[in-house]
């Protein structure tokens, strides 16, 4: 019963793009078709040491993931 994805590395990019230009929250979310919700969790639980680069926190998301106990 998984009712959610994972965002894309292309989907974190655009967040990245998007989030440098200037976008709210809320464009951002609309511009990916994902609930605003996501967008906000994304930038403050995935940031690195420096800032949040994509990257680094799609690797960091999919080392999270494998290391779940109901990992696919």
């Amino acid at each position: 019963m998984n009712g959610y994805t994972q965002l894309t590395i292309e989907q974190r990019y655009q967040i990245d793009g998007m989030t440098k230009e200037g976008f709210s929250q809320t464009e951002i979310s609309g511009e990916l078709k994902v609930h605003k919700s996501t967008i906000s969790r994304e930038l403050k639980r995935n940031i690195g040491q420096r800032s949040w680069r994509p990257k680094q926190v799609h690797d960091t998301a999919k080392a999270r993931r494998l290391a779940c106990k109901n990992a696919l």
